[in-house]
């Protein structure tokens, strides 16, 4: 009897995993990925005619009330209705017992895997990652889990803040847990929330989050993870902290970067909106509060926002002076 090759075991165990939709309107069409805790299937919503995101929840043996986490998790995903958020139209329990969500298909690229994009287009992107997130914090809830993987841009441009599993939500111990990365990169910890367990990805993580204590963990924690993507995006260069040494990082990007990853969180931007505005005055060639700018840095951003104008006055002055000169005598 010959060995079952890799594709055909792959196969065999999709099949074995896949869900019980007996009952629902919906039909899968593909896999998109797996986490820690769920798949996430392309589905067919036979009513409506479209498809959708279906993620179906695998319930661990010894964790009975998983099934009451993402019911939870599902509904705090709802309240959270914004345009950089993924919604979720449906939730429910298949027949074989699984607990699903169904969601908005996105379809595009995450961040880590986009091609090349310029500068203004990445921060425009990080703008639009602090505009959910600022959202999500508003209505208590902290992400916990923002890293480049868990931001899509569509093919219109249009960012999305993904993977809510291990949000917080703040002032409660007990926070929704459950699936992971959807593109299968990552597995989280336990789905417990004591002291002492980790959740989030190394790189993106805050100090405070790293230290394992829930309590610790409040909004400055996705200012740190969204410093980090910004560090990313300027410098291409994951392990590197704060961007230091990344010559080709303008000084007032790179104090920005660093005050949202300062590993005291005081010391950080207060929420991701004024992490927002200074990134957003950088991009307007304005002043940012992360930076003390010189008088000659203040005199050369001032002449290069005002560029236009200038040559316009200067070009102006040259032909007075010419007139002058030839016709003036």
């Amino acid at each position: 009897m010959s060995a079952l090759s890799d594709a055909a075991l792959r196969r065999l165990r999709d099949a074995a995993e896949a869900p019980d939709l007996t009952g629902t309107k919906y039909e899968i069409v593909g896999r998109i990925g797996q986490g820690g805790m769920g798949t996430v299937y392309r589905a067919r919503d036979r009513e409506l005619g479209r498809e959708i995101a279906l993620k179906v929840v695998r319930l661990p043996e010894g964790a009975p009330d998983i099934a009451a986490r993402m019911m939870r998790e599902a509904r705090t995903l709802a309240l959270l209705e914004h345009p950089g958020i993924v919604p979720i139209h449906d939730v429910g329990t298949l027949a074989d017992g699984r607990v699903f969500y169904a969601m908005k298909l996105v379809r595009g690229a995450p961040l880590h895997e986009l091609p090349g994009v310029s500068l203004p287009e990445r921060l425009t992107i990080v703008e639009r990652v602090c505009e959910a997130v600022a959202f999500a914090h508003a209505h208590g809830v902290v992400h916990r889990d923002l890293k480049p993987q868990n931001v899509m841009v569509g093919a219109f441009g249009e960012v999305l803040v993904m993977d809510w599993g291990v949000a917080k939500i703040v002032g409660d111990t007990t926070v929704s847990l459950g699936v992971g990365s959807v593109a299968g990169t990552d597995e989280h910890a336990e789905p417990t929330t004591g002291h002492g367990v980790v959740l989030g990805t190394p790189g993106y993580m805050a100090p405070e989050q790293a230290a394992g204590d829930p309590s610790l963990v409040d909004a400055r924690a996705d200012v740190y993870a969204i410093g980090a993507l910004l560090r990313d995006l300027c410098t291409g260069n994951p392990e590197s902290t704060h961007s230091d040494g990344a010559g080709d990082v303008p000084r007032p990007l790179r104090a920005i970067i660093r005050r949202a990853m300062s590993p005291d969180p005081r010391d950080r931007y207060s929420d991701v909106t004024a992490l927002a505005h200074d990134v957003a005055a950088f991009r307007a060639g304005d002043r940012v509060t992360a930076y003390n700018e010189n008088l000659f840095e203040r005199a050369r951003r001032l002449a290069l926002r005002h560029s236009t104008p200038i040559l316009l006055v200067l070009a102006y002055l040259l032909m007075r002076l010419t007139f002058l000169a030839v016709f003036g005598r």
